[in-house]
């Protein structure tokens, strides 16, 4: 849990532990390969599953909305080659106003 949130306050400092630790509740297994772990966004499939299965069934928000949510973690994150998972998602909720949603 330690690392995952010391890499989500790399981008927001003031992020809350509370919500990191429902992100990682809610990923549950996928936490445990190193894969599934992490965000590929030149994979327009994976990028797609993001939008569909947090952005639009999670967090409920239009799929245009999270397209564009996407996006711009993308290009956040674009200096950091392993995007983990749990700080993607985190963002995409920020950027679209929902960790309160969480």
């Amino acid at each position: 849990m330690a690392d995952y949130a010391a890499d989500v306050k790399k981008y927001d400092a003031g992020a809350s532990d509370e919500i990191i630790n429902k992100i990682v509740k809610y990923l549950g297994i996928a936490l445990r390969n190193r894969d599934s772990s992490l965000v590929s966004c030149s994979d327009a499939s994976e990028t797609a599953r993001v939008v569909e299965k947090w952005c639009v069934n999670k967090l409920g928000v239009s799929e245009t909305e999270g397209e564009k949510a996407v996006e711009s973690v993308c290009a956040t994150m674009k200096g950091d080659n392993s995007k983990s998972r749990v700080t993607f998602y985190y963002l995409c909720a920020k950027e679209l106003g929902k960790l309160g949603a969480i």
